[in-house]
Protein backbone atom coordinates (compact mmCIF):
# COMPACT_ATOMS: atom_id res chain seq x y z
CA UNK A 1 0.00 0.00 0.00
CA UNK A 2 1.25 3.35 -0.91
CA UNK A 3 2.72 5.91 2.11
CA UNK A 4 0.34 8.86 2.13
CA UNK A 5 2.59 11.84 1.89
CA UNK A 6 3.28 11.27 -1.99
CA UNK A 7 0.11 10.56 -2.88
CA UNK A 8 -1.39 13.93 -0.57
CA UNK A 9 1.41 15.48 -2.89
CA UNK A 10 -0.29 14.29 -5.88
CA UNK A 11 -3.60 15.67 -4.91
CA UNK A 12 -2.78 18.69 -4.48
CA UNK A 13 -0.67 19.38 -7.64
CA UNK A 14 -2.38 17.07 -9.74
CA UNK A 15 -6.32 16.72 -10.11
CA UNK A 16 -6.36 14.39 -13.16
CA UNK A 17 -3.12 12.21 -11.48
CA UNK A 18 -5.44 11.77 -8.36
CA UNK A 19 -8.28 10.25 -10.42
CA UNK A 20 -5.56 7.59 -12.28
CA UNK A 21 -4.47 6.94 -9.12
CA UNK A 22 -7.99 6.82 -7.38
CA UNK A 23 -8.69 3.94 -10.05
CA UNK A 24 -5.91 2.01 -8.96
CA UNK A 25 -5.85 2.77 -4.99
CA UNK A 26 -9.64 2.62 -4.12
CA UNK A 27 -9.47 2.57 -0.58
CA UNK A 28 -7.64 5.21 0.15
CA UNK A 29 -8.95 7.35 -2.27
CA UNK A 30 -12.24 6.86 -0.85
CA UNK A 31 -10.89 8.00 2.78
CA UNK A 32 -9.11 11.32 0.86
CA UNK A 33 -12.07 12.43 -0.85
CA UNK A 34 -16.40 12.05 -1.18
CA UNK A 35 -16.92 9.82 -4.43
CA UNK A 36 -20.15 9.99 -6.24
CA UNK A 37 -19.21 6.97 -8.27
CA UNK A 38 -16.08 4.09 -7.95
CA UNK A 39 -15.63 1.59 -10.89
CA UNK A 40 -12.89 -0.84 -10.35
CA UNK A 41 -11.81 -3.57 -12.84
CA UNK A 42 -15.56 -3.97 -14.21
CA UNK A 43 -16.17 -6.41 -16.86
CA UNK A 44 -19.11 -6.94 -18.80
CA UNK A 45 -19.63 -10.03 -21.31
CA UNK A 46 -22.90 -10.14 -23.07
CA UNK A 47 -23.37 -14.29 -24.14
CA UNK A 48 -27.12 -14.88 -24.64
CA UNK A 49 -28.14 -15.62 -28.36
CA UNK A 50 -24.74 -15.24 -29.58
CA UNK A 51 -21.86 -18.11 -30.66
CA UNK A 52 -19.25 -15.26 -29.88
CA UNK A 53 -19.58 -13.25 -26.65
CA UNK A 54 -19.52 -9.96 -26.68
CA UNK A 55 -17.03 -8.12 -24.05
CA UNK A 56 -18.55 -4.67 -23.75
CA UNK A 57 -16.31 -3.69 -20.60
CA UNK A 58 -12.97 -4.52 -20.28
CA UNK A 59 -11.86 -4.08 -16.92
CA UNK A 60 -12.65 -0.60 -17.19
CA UNK A 61 -11.77 1.85 -13.56
CA UNK A 62 -13.11 5.17 -13.26
CA UNK A 63 -13.76 7.41 -10.31
CA UNK A 64 -16.13 10.76 -10.08
CA UNK A 65 -16.89 12.89 -7.41
CA UNK A 66 -19.57 14.20 -5.54
CA UNK A 67 -20.79 17.77 -7.56
CA UNK A 68 -19.16 17.33 -10.35
CA UNK A 69 -20.20 17.18 -14.05
CA UNK A 70 -18.65 14.01 -15.30
CA UNK A 71 -18.78 13.29 -19.07
CA UNK A 72 -18.05 10.08 -20.82
CA UNK A 73 -16.90 9.86 -24.56
CA UNK A 74 -16.74 7.31 -27.13
CA UNK A 75 -17.73 6.19 -29.97
CA UNK A 76 -20.67 3.79 -30.73
CA UNK A 77 -20.22 0.49 -28.82
CA UNK A 78 -17.41 1.47 -26.87
CA UNK A 79 -19.39 0.59 -24.05
CA UNK A 80 -21.21 3.95 -22.59
CA UNK A 81 -24.56 2.47 -22.42
CA UNK A 82 -23.51 -0.92 -20.77
CA UNK A 83 -21.96 1.14 -18.35
CA UNK A 84 -24.53 3.42 -17.75
CA UNK A 85 -27.16 0.51 -17.29
CA UNK A 86 -24.53 -0.99 -14.71
CA UNK A 87 -24.57 2.18 -12.82
CA UNK A 88 -28.07 2.70 -12.82
CA UNK A 89 -28.55 -1.19 -11.48
CA UNK A 90 -30.62 -2.38 -15.08
CA UNK A 91 -27.86 -4.72 -15.16
CA UNK A 92 -25.92 -7.00 -13.26
CA UNK A 93 -21.92 -6.90 -13.84
CA UNK A 94 -19.97 -10.01 -15.10
CA UNK A 95 -17.19 -9.20 -12.79
CA UNK A 96 -15.53 -6.30 -10.93
CA UNK A 97 -17.12 -3.60 -8.34
CA UNK A 98 -18.68 -1.05 -8.88
CA UNK A 99 -20.02 1.64 -5.84
CA UNK A 100 -22.45 4.50 -6.20
CA UNK A 101 -22.61 6.82 -2.91
CA UNK A 102 -21.15 4.06 -1.47
CA UNK A 103 -23.64 1.50 -2.21
CA UNK A 104 -23.10 -1.50 -3.69
CA UNK A 105 -25.06 -1.64 -7.43
CA UNK A 106 -25.38 -5.80 -6.92
CA UNK A 107 -25.59 -5.72 -3.15
CA UNK A 108 -27.81 -2.70 -2.71
CA UNK A 109 -29.43 -1.83 -5.78
CA UNK A 110 -32.35 -0.63 -4.24
CA UNK A 111 -30.77 1.82 -2.09
CA UNK A 112 -28.74 2.97 -5.34
CA UNK A 113 -32.05 3.37 -7.20
CA UNK A 114 -33.45 5.73 -4.35
CA UNK A 115 -30.51 8.17 -4.47
CA UNK A 116 -30.83 8.96 -8.64
CA UNK A 117 -32.47 10.06 -11.68
CA UNK A 118 -31.85 8.91 -15.11
CA UNK A 119 -32.05 10.15 -18.72
CA UNK A 120 -31.99 7.58 -21.54
CA UNK A 121 -31.53 7.57 -24.89
CA UNK A 122 -35.40 6.85 -25.32
CA UNK A 123 -37.58 9.50 -24.72
CA UNK A 124 -40.01 8.79 -21.70
CA UNK A 125 -42.93 11.54 -21.74
CA UNK A 126 -46.64 10.96 -21.45
CA UNK A 127 -47.49 12.73 -24.72
CA UNK A 128 -51.51 12.80 -24.04
CA UNK A 129 -50.26 15.03 -21.03
CA UNK A 130 -49.51 18.99 -20.73
CA UNK A 131 -45.89 19.86 -20.25
CA UNK A 132 -46.95 20.64 -16.43
CA UNK A 133 -48.60 17.46 -15.77
CA UNK A 134 -45.88 15.51 -17.03
CA UNK A 135 -43.91 17.18 -14.57
CA UNK A 136 -46.55 16.95 -11.54
CA UNK A 137 -47.01 13.14 -12.63
CA UNK A 138 -43.27 12.43 -12.67
CA UNK A 139 -43.34 14.13 -8.69
CA UNK A 140 -45.69 12.53 -7.43
CA UNK A 141 -44.40 8.94 -8.16
CA UNK A 142 -41.31 9.79 -6.36
CA UNK A 143 -43.54 11.36 -3.36
CA UNK A 144 -42.79 14.57 -3.61
CA UNK A 145 -45.92 16.43 -1.10
CA UNK A 146 -48.59 17.59 -3.24
CA UNK A 147 -47.88 21.35 -1.91
CA UNK A 148 -44.72 21.46 -3.10
CA UNK A 149 -45.12 20.19 -6.39
CA UNK A 150 -46.44 23.54 -7.78
CA UNK A 151 -43.66 25.49 -7.18
CA UNK A 152 -41.01 22.93 -8.54
CA UNK A 153 -42.78 22.51 -11.77
CA UNK A 154 -43.04 26.36 -12.21
CA UNK A 155 -39.25 26.74 -11.05
CA UNK A 156 -38.29 23.97 -13.39
CA UNK A 157 -40.35 24.93 -16.06
CA UNK A 158 -38.41 28.46 -15.87
CA UNK A 159 -34.74 27.32 -15.95
CA UNK A 160 -35.64 24.78 -18.85
CA UNK A 161 -37.34 27.81 -20.95
CA UNK A 162 -41.20 25.77 -21.13
CA UNK A 163 -43.05 28.16 -19.37
CA UNK A 164 -44.95 28.92 -22.54
CA UNK A 165 -45.81 25.47 -22.90
CA UNK A 166 -46.88 24.42 -19.73
CA UNK A 167 -50.62 23.61 -20.93
CA UNK A 168 -49.79 22.20 -24.48
CA UNK A 169 -49.67 18.39 -24.61
CA UNK A 170 -46.61 16.74 -25.38
CA UNK A 171 -47.50 15.53 -28.84
CA UNK A 172 -47.77 18.67 -29.80
CA UNK A 173 -44.15 19.76 -28.95
CA UNK A 174 -41.02 19.08 -31.30
CA UNK A 175 -38.80 16.64 -30.81
CA UNK A 176 -36.35 18.79 -29.08
CA UNK A 177 -38.68 20.52 -26.79
CA UNK A 178 -40.01 16.75 -25.71
CA UNK A 179 -36.26 16.11 -25.12
CA UNK A 180 -35.89 18.91 -23.31
CA UNK A 181 -38.84 17.83 -21.27
CA UNK A 182 -37.37 14.37 -20.50
CA UNK A 183 -34.43 16.04 -18.66
CA UNK A 184 -36.13 18.76 -16.63
CA UNK A 185 -38.35 16.10 -15.00
CA UNK A 186 -35.84 14.56 -13.31
CA UNK A 187 -34.86 17.42 -11.65
CA UNK A 188 -38.40 17.64 -10.29
CA UNK A 189 -36.95 15.93 -7.28
CA UNK A 190 -33.65 16.04 -5.09
CA UNK A 191 -31.41 13.16 -6.13
CA UNK A 192 -27.87 13.96 -5.31
CA UNK A 193 -27.04 11.94 -8.80
CA UNK A 194 -28.36 12.57 -12.14
CA UNK A 195 -27.02 10.38 -15.19
CA UNK A 196 -28.11 11.86 -18.75
CA UNK A 197 -27.55 9.37 -21.85
CA UNK A 198 -27.77 11.76 -25.14
CA UNK A 199 -29.56 14.53 -23.47
CA UNK A 200 -29.56 16.85 -25.67
CA UNK A 201 -30.37 14.28 -29.10
CA UNK A 202 -32.44 15.65 -31.56
CA UNK A 203 -32.11 19.54 -30.32
CA UNK A 204 -31.69 22.34 -32.26
CA UNK A 205 -28.90 25.51 -31.18
CA UNK A 206 -31.56 26.97 -29.01
CA UNK A 207 -32.76 24.16 -27.22
CA UNK A 208 -29.48 22.62 -26.20
CA UNK A 209 -28.21 25.54 -24.73
CA UNK A 210 -31.28 26.28 -22.56
CA UNK A 211 -30.61 22.88 -21.82
CA UNK A 212 -26.93 23.02 -21.36
CA UNK A 213 -27.47 26.15 -18.91
CA UNK A 214 -29.85 24.52 -16.88
CA UNK A 215 -27.47 21.32 -16.36
CA UNK A 216 -25.05 23.69 -15.35
CA UNK A 217 -27.07 25.43 -13.11
CA UNK A 218 -28.14 22.14 -11.29
CA UNK A 219 -24.52 20.71 -11.19
CA UNK A 220 -24.06 24.19 -9.08
CA UNK A 221 -26.52 22.89 -6.44
CA UNK A 222 -24.30 20.24 -5.40
CA UNK A 223 -25.63 17.40 -7.91
CA UNK A 224 -23.39 15.27 -9.64
CA UNK A 225 -24.67 15.09 -12.65
CA UNK A 226 -22.62 11.90 -15.31
CA UNK A 227 -23.35 12.49 -18.60
CA UNK A 228 -22.06 10.67 -22.26
CA UNK A 229 -22.39 12.24 -24.90
CA UNK A 230 -21.07 12.03 -28.83
CA UNK A 231 -21.00 16.09 -28.93
CA UNK A 232 -17.33 16.79 -28.17
CA UNK A 233 -17.83 20.73 -27.96
CA UNK A 234 -20.71 20.05 -25.53
CA UNK A 235 -18.62 17.83 -23.61
CA UNK A 236 -15.19 20.80 -23.41
CA UNK A 237 -18.11 23.37 -22.48
CA UNK A 238 -19.85 21.38 -19.74
CA UNK A 239 -17.58 19.25 -18.16
CA UNK A 240 -15.39 19.34 -14.67
CA UNK A 241 -14.11 15.83 -15.70
CA UNK A 242 -13.68 13.68 -19.04
CA UNK A 243 -13.39 9.98 -19.93
CA UNK A 244 -12.72 8.50 -23.42
CA UNK A 245 -13.05 4.66 -23.41
CA UNK A 246 -13.00 2.36 -26.29
CA UNK A 247 -13.91 -0.79 -26.69
CA UNK A 248 -14.77 -1.25 -23.04
CA UNK A 249 -11.38 -0.20 -22.12
CA UNK A 250 -10.37 2.94 -20.06
CA UNK A 251 -8.00 5.49 -22.72
CA UNK A 252 -8.16 9.32 -20.98
CA UNK A 253 -9.29 10.62 -18.08
CA UNK A 254 -8.69 13.95 -16.46
CA UNK A 255 -10.33 17.88 -17.22
CA UNK A 256 -10.83 19.24 -20.52
CA UNK A 257 -7.63 20.83 -20.58
CA UNK A 258 -5.54 17.62 -19.60
CA UNK A 259 -7.62 15.62 -22.39
CA UNK A 260 -6.81 18.00 -25.04
CA UNK A 261 -2.84 18.02 -24.27
CA UNK A 262 -3.27 14.26 -25.53
CA UNK A 263 -3.23 15.98 -28.91
CA UNK A 264 -0.94 18.28 -28.38
CA UNK A 265 1.14 17.56 -31.10
CA UNK A 266 -1.72 18.16 -33.19
CA UNK A 267 -1.99 21.30 -34.90
CA UNK A 268 -5.17 22.82 -37.03
CA UNK A 269 -4.86 24.96 -40.06
CA UNK A 270 -7.43 26.98 -41.75
CA UNK A 271 -7.00 29.21 -44.29
CA UNK A 272 -9.10 31.75 -46.18
CA UNK A 273 -8.45 32.48 -49.61
CA UNK A 274 -9.72 35.48 -52.05
CA UNK A 275 -12.22 35.06 -54.72
CA UNK A 276 -12.78 32.41 -56.22
CA UNK A 277 -11.15 30.20 -53.75
CA UNK A 278 -7.92 27.79 -53.80
CA UNK A 279 -6.41 25.53 -56.64
CA UNK A 280 -7.14 22.12 -56.79
CA UNK A 281 -6.31 20.23 -52.86
CA UNK A 282 -5.06 17.61 -54.55
CA UNK A 283 -1.82 19.20 -54.41
CA UNK A 284 -2.02 18.56 -50.58
CA UNK A 285 -2.88 14.32 -51.16
CA UNK A 286 1.08 13.57 -50.59
CA UNK A 287 0.75 14.97 -47.06
CA UNK A 288 -0.30 12.80 -44.58
CA UNK A 289 -3.08 14.46 -42.41
CA UNK A 290 -5.60 14.19 -40.20
CA UNK A 291 -8.30 15.93 -41.53
CA UNK A 292 -9.02 17.88 -44.83
CA UNK A 293 -11.80 19.81 -45.25
CA UNK A 294 -12.68 21.99 -48.27
CA UNK A 295 -15.77 24.73 -47.96
CA UNK A 296 -16.10 27.22 -50.81
CA UNK A 297 -12.70 29.57 -50.25
CA UNK A 298 -11.55 27.97 -47.09
CA UNK A 299 -9.46 24.82 -46.27
CA UNK A 300 -9.38 23.22 -43.35
CA UNK A 301 -6.68 20.87 -42.45
CA UNK A 302 -5.41 18.89 -39.42
CA UNK A 303 -1.36 17.46 -38.89
CA UNK A 304 0.60 15.23 -36.53
CA UNK A 305 3.16 17.97 -36.23
CA UNK A 306 5.52 14.66 -34.93
CA UNK A 307 4.67 13.41 -38.63
CA UNK A 308 5.02 16.28 -40.57
CA UNK A 309 6.11 19.81 -40.48
CA UNK A 310 3.57 21.99 -39.95
CA UNK A 311 5.66 24.55 -41.91
CA UNK A 312 5.77 22.55 -45.19
CA UNK A 313 2.21 22.20 -44.61
CA UNK A 314 1.94 26.15 -45.23
CA UNK A 315 4.11 26.51 -48.03
CA UNK A 316 1.65 24.25 -49.94
CA UNK A 317 -1.50 25.84 -48.95
CA UNK A 318 -0.01 29.30 -49.81
CA UNK A 319 0.74 28.09 -53.42
CA UNK A 320 -2.99 26.95 -53.76
CA UNK A 321 -4.18 30.70 -54.24
CA UNK A 322 -3.74 34.71 -52.44
CA UNK A 323 -4.44 33.74 -48.55
CA UNK A 324 -6.73 36.53 -46.72
CA UNK A 325 -6.49 34.69 -43.73
CA UNK A 326 -4.18 32.54 -41.46
CA UNK A 327 -5.54 30.89 -38.25
CA UNK A 328 -3.07 27.91 -37.11
CA UNK A 329 -4.42 26.72 -33.37
CA UNK A 330 -3.31 24.00 -31.14
CA UNK A 331 -5.31 20.54 -30.78
CA UNK A 332 -8.50 20.48 -30.14
CA UNK A 333 -10.74 17.71 -27.75
CA UNK A 334 -11.86 16.43 -31.45
CA UNK A 335 -8.46 16.24 -32.26
CA UNK A 336 -7.19 14.28 -28.99
CA UNK A 337 -10.28 12.00 -29.45
CA UNK A 338 -9.54 11.19 -32.59
CA UNK A 339 -5.99 10.87 -31.71
CA UNK A 340 -6.52 8.22 -28.98
CA UNK A 341 -8.76 6.31 -31.08
CA UNK A 342 -7.27 6.23 -34.01
CA UNK A 343 -8.34 8.22 -37.66
CA UNK A 344 -10.63 5.22 -38.42
CA UNK A 345 -11.63 4.39 -34.81
CA UNK A 346 -9.90 0.69 -35.41
CA UNK A 347 -6.68 0.84 -33.23
CA UNK A 348 -7.32 3.15 -30.35
CA UNK A 349 -4.27 4.12 -28.70
CA UNK A 350 -2.97 2.86 -25.14
CA UNK A 351 -4.51 4.09 -22.09
CA UNK A 352 -2.48 7.17 -21.40
CA UNK A 353 -1.26 9.61 -18.03
CA UNK A 354 0.58 12.70 -18.76
CA UNK A 355 3.76 13.24 -17.10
Amino acid sequence: MPEIGPVSLILLTNRCRFIDWACTHPVLAISMSNLAILVEDLVKVYEERTDHPVRALDGLSLVVRQGEIFGLLGRNGAGKTTLLRILTTLSRPTAGTVTVLGLDVVQQSYAVRRQLCAVLQENAVEIFLSVEDNLSTYARFHSIPRREIGARAGAVMEQFGLREYRTQKVIDLSGGLKRRLQVAKVFMVDKPLVFLDEATTGMDPINRRTTLDAIREQARKGRTIFLTTHMLEEAEELCDTIAIIDKGKRLAVGDPRTVKSFGSRVVDIRVTYAPPGPASVARLSPFPLMRLEHRNTTIDVALDADRISPFEVLQELGRLGTVVNLEVTEGSLEDAFFELLGSKGDTPAPWRDRP
